[in-house]
């Protein structure tokens, strides 16, 4: 059953095709592939397919007791200063020092979430991540969970940041890696320990992701209850692509619903 968009939180929901992602293998790799690639092609903009994705992954992945994997999901993309809607610029700059403010800086800008909490159900309601700028290198490095999962990716910071059409056509044919931390409780890379990983139980995080023809990126998060063995996070490698194919045909203009 998906997931009706609200800004309540998703519970007590029946799965109709539960995928236990402590044991991920080809079958069910192959399944969310063909399940996300014809959801994402039955919207219109990139923000709407990404909450598609969140809901779809929110509802459908459980433990090996069939309780619902993930405490939360959210869905990132890389974005232009000058291209975000008002609201989102305010935010961003928000964070920034006098001068630092440029039309072609990138944003790592919250397009879905998906969660346990009421406000974990609207990107409106995100009190830190709507959009983050990313003014150089150094300011990426202090979001040690997002620094990782670009270097996961295979990525230069400097070039991401600031992508020339040699870095875009090099970013099409990249092979993208998978974040994952097995073991969230400790992690370095894992911020809010006590308010997040221990005050919800998160056992691992598991990101993947892709590119796309701008050269911005984009990555989905599962924040899981239950641990991710290796075997299974590596299987995702599969499903950033399915969704990488569905995500490519969002063009500049079909990027926020609405």
């Amino acid at each position: 059953m998906p997931l009706a968009r609200s800004d309540s939180p998703p519970r007590g929901l029946a799965f109709e095709m539960p995928f236990d992602v402590t044991r991920f293998g080809l079958a069910e790799t192959l399944r969310v592939g063909i399940d996300l690639r014809k959801r994402i092609a039955a919207e219109h903009s990139f923000e709407a397919a990404a909450e598609t994705v969140c809901e779809y992954l929110y509802n459908e992945l459980t433990g090996p007791a069939r309780q619902r994997a993930c405490a939360l999901v959210r869905c990132y993309k890389t974005h232009p200063f000058g291209d975000l809607p008002s609201d989102l610029q305010e935010f961003a700059r928000a964070s920034l020092s006098r001068g630092e403010e440029r039309p072609s800086m990138k944003c790592l800008t919250l397009m879905a979430t998906v969660g346990e909490e009421r406000d974990w159900n609207s990107r409106a309601r995100s009190r830190g991540h709507k959009a983050i700028a990313l003014p150089s290198p150094d300011i990426v490095e202090q979001a040690p969970m997002i620094a990782e999962l670009l270097r996961e990716f295979g990525l230069n910071l400097s070039e991401l940041l600031n992508p020339g059409r040699e870095v875009v056509r090099d970013l099409m044919g990249k092979t993208y890696g998978v974040f994952h931390v097995a073991e969230a409780k400790g992690s370095r890379f894992i911020p809010a320990q006590e308010d997040f990983v221990e005050r919800y139980g998160i056992r691992s995080v598991l990101g993947f992701g892709g590119s796309l023809p701008t050269g911005d990126l984009f990555a989905i998060i599962l924040f899981s209850k239950v641990p991710i063995p290796e075997h299974s996070a590596d299987r995702f490698r599969t499903v950033a692509l399915d969704v990488k194919s569905g995500f490519y045909r969002f063009k500049d203009d079909a990027v926020f619903a609405g």
